[in-house]
């Protein structure tokens, strides 16, 4: 990983009208940033808008405010077809219902090679085909699979052939969004190691959104943790984990399950409940509680959770 920044978010929102004067703040003015060559970690529960912010980022939704500037170019500025085409190709989405996210009607090959036709990346049909069954082996199938339809494999390996689709155009930046949710247990861990391996063979830097804590921990640098919208907690993976701070992610870690039998049964959850923050007298905003670990909090909590992290 490097100091580079490759991408920032500026107090990005993306809010939806809900008819009658109602709008849904899916993603609420939120700011981080990724590094070159990082795993960035971004969990929350379902519908806490973790999802929204990766389609938003991508593009897949025109942000409603804020700016995301990738590589020092803002990516939901005014831009040419030419423009828009050179981005699509340096950043790529894998999608969580890897059934849903292929095509029933093509062929793996063809699916693999939709960018490739896109972006004119092959001379000719059998240099095509070779891109098509080198990707194949990259991420761990092989070539004889290339004629088949996606109902024809399992999970695990419609979610490779979606890691495939969106190497084919040769990215630099890919937003994984709960890429291992739909899957078996036993096929995740094998999922999340080759986005690992890819990772340190390609120089690739992950968006990793996942609702899993303990799988999150395992592949990200730096997580992220978002509430209603919000980013409530920013820490490294190792830091959020040893010193959680904000009352909503001591929660989550509370309720990850313990492989020993009798730690499970004295295991107390620790529920959150939002009442018990008072920001209509303090406005809270994100401080830095200790070096690299930002907390969103008021003034009263900052002093409160300052005193516990320096005893």
């Amino acid at each position: 990983m490097s100091n580079q920044t490759l991408l920032e978010i500026k107090n990005l929102q993306q809010h939806f009208r809900l008819g009658k004067g109602n709008t849904l703040k899916a993603v609420d003015g939120i700011t981080f940033d990724i590094k070159k060559g990082e795993t960035f970690g971004l969990v929350g529960e379902s519908g806490c808008g973790k999802s929204t912010t990766g389609r938003t980022i991508i593009r897949l939704y025109d942000a409603t405010g804020g700016e995301v500037i990738y590589d020092g170019v803002d990516v939901h500025g005014r831009k040419s077809k030419a423009e828009l085409k050179k981005f699509n190709r340096k950043m790529q989405m894998i999608f969580q219902d890897p059934y849903a996210s292929l095509n029933p009607r093509m062929t793996v090959a063809d699916i693999i090679a939709e960018g490739i036709d896109i972006h004119g990346l092959a001379k000719n049909r059998e240099e095509r085909m070779s891109k098509v069954y080198e990707l194949l082996e990259t991420v761990g199938l092989n070539k004889e699979h290339a004629n088949r339809y996606p109902h024809e494999f399992s999970g695990g390996q419609r979610q490779r052939i979606g890691i495939a689709r969106a190497l084919a155009v040769d990215p630099d930046f890919i937003i994984a969004d709960e890429p291992i949710s739909a899957l078996d247990v036993s096929i995740q861990a094998q999922v999340v190691n080759l986005l690992k391996k890819l990772q340190k063979e390609k120089g690739l830097t992950y968006l990793f959104i996942a609702h899993d804590l303990s799988m999150v921990k395992y592949i990200s640098d730096r997580i992220a943790v978002m509430y209603r919208g919000k980013i409530v907690e920013l820490a490294t993976s190792e830091e959020l984990y040893n010193n959680p701070v904000h009352p909503y992610t001591r929660s989550l870690l509370s309720a990850i399950p313990l492989p020993d039998p009798d730690t499970e049964k004295t295991r107390k959850r620790i529920m959150y409940d939002p009442d018990q923050h008072n920001y209509d007298e303090e406005e809270p905003t994100m401080r830095e509680i200790t070096p690299g670990h930002f907390v969103y909090c008021s003034e009263s909590e900052f002093k409160q959770y300052t005193s516990k992290v320096s005893k």
